[in-house]
């Protein structure tokens, strides 16, 4: 078959799967069908919590208008994929319908964490990925007076800071010693710790949900502990993380573990079979990045990767140095390399937190070769330009600090820090500075 007329047909169309329809589009006429059953076109699903919020409109987080995808000959599908029958390269619909493939691209993203609670199937318990999640939320939130939440990561702060925009009380259960506290080392989880409680969040730390309660209309009415304590509520979130979409995939020949197996050219073990985004499990770990990265960037980078690939320029996935951003009620975060919550061998952190409790940094770095490795930043913007380059260049923390200011996003608009950054630096982490430029 002549590549031009090769029928690609994408299962997704969160930012990997539309990422690589609108990238195979700009390089090749081929056709193209985008299967969905979520939603009637592609939206940024990071922006969720704002439409609930009020903020937006859900057409507000539509980046194209609906006539893009006609005009552009992409096909759209909204429909659920049952299974894929990889011996005749077809996947069939909920409704039936066949649709015949000559490339496929796997990119059905994630779905919500469940660990087996005693009633996390009532009325009221819920998720926050979807459109579907959004829209029942909205359902549940007439008359809800308190809610809990499960789980102490990124999408738990999130239905937190939704959830209180709503005047709803809200208990947020974390199992670990502090908010985020398999990521993030204990200084900056007690901050955010703080500031949690400051906008009025009951947040239990070292805390697990052991079930959920029913009204006798199976409704959620409470929430029983690990510490034996009751806590009654309308709506239970359960945000202990998400794992990759692909029980539909169960008996297709596709090699699945946690997610579907790719190697670096996003390919599995089938023909013209691929996979991206949050359902991507790599054969191999990248650098020290986990094998399954439910992230909107790396999710991006995949998709533009996969349509050089599906355009006759076969191309590695390079996600470069790691990163990665997010917001704690009014504190902005963002981390560029690798910081641990507690410093690996050979690796030394350096930590300075403003009087006010709401900025902070940290960086990490080699002990010997005083190489910089990682820095989280908190309530103050960094240039991810700057982070790159030194990355990738493995410059040294000295260096880093000596042009600190040139890592500042937004100087003209925030007080500067970096004087009393570098003096604290110097106190304790610093030899002579030697003037190396940048």
């Amino acid at each position: 078959m002549n590549k031009s007329h090769e029928h690609i047909v994408i299962i997704g169309n969160g930012i990997s799967g539309i990422t690589t329809a609108r990238e195979v589009r700009k390089k090749s006429s081929q056709p193209i069908t985008v299967i969905s059953a979520e939603s009637d076109y592609f939206f940024s699903r990071t922006a969720l919590m704002y439409v609930y919020m009020g903020h937006m409109k859900f057409e507000h987080i539509q980046p194209y208008e609906q006539f893009f995808w006609q005009k552009n000959n992409i096909g759209l599908v909204k429909a659920l994929v049952t299974k894929v029958d990889t011996s005749v390269k077809e996947v069939q619909l909920d409704n039936g319908e066949p649709i015949p493939y000559d490339k496929l691209v796997i990119a059905s993203g994630s779905k919500p964490n469940t660990f087996g609670w005693p009633g996390q199937q009532l009325k009221g318990v819920m998720g926050m990925y979807s459109k579907q999640d959004l829209e029942y939320l909205e359902a549940c939130s007439p008359g809800c007076k308190h809610a809990v939440i499960v789980g102490g990561g990124l999408i738990g702060i999130e239905m937190a800071e939704m959830l209180h925009s709503r005047k709803i009380g809200v208990t947020f259960l974390v199992r670990e010693a502090g908010f985020w506290g398999s990521v993030l080392p204990s200084a900056e989880s007690e901050m955010i710790n703080r500031h949690i409680r400051e906008h009025h969040i009951n947040l239990k730390v070292n805390t697990k949900l052991v079930e959920i309660l029913a009204d006798s209309n199976n409704n959620a009415r409470a929430v029983v502990t690990d510490k034996g304590e009751t806590i009654e509520c309308q709506v239970v979130a359960l945000t202990a993380g998400v794992t990759p979409n692909i029980a539909f995939l169960q008996g297709s020949g596709i090699e699945l573990g946690k997610g579907v197996k790719v190697n670096p050219f996003l390919e599995t073990n089938i023909r013209d079979v691929f996979a991206i985004g949050d359902c991507a499990e790599q054969h191999e770990a990248i650098d020290l990045r986990k094998q399954v990265e439910a992230v909107w960037y790396t999710g991006k980078i995949m998709g533009e990767t996969l349509a050089q690939t599906l355009c006759g320029n076969r191309t590695a996935y390079d996600p470069g140095p790691w990163f990665n951003s997010a917001k704690f009620f009014d504190i902005e975060y963002q981390t560029y390399g690798w910081v641990w919550p507690t410093p690996r061998e050979n690796e030394v952190q350096f930590y300075w937190e403003h009087p006010g409790g709401k900025k902070a940094i940290r960086i990490a770095y080699n002990k010997n070769t005083r190489t910089f490795l990682g820095i989280n930043c908190f309530g103050i913007r960094m240039r991810h330009q700057f982070f790159d380059k030194v990355l990738r260049e493995q410059l040294t923390v000295d260096t880093v600090l000596q042009n600190f200011e040139k890592a500042n996003f937004d100087p003209e608009l925030f007080t500067t820090y970096e004087n009393d950054i570098r003096a604290a630096f110097q106190k304790n982490h610093s030899k002579l500075m030697t003037a190396n430029g940048y």
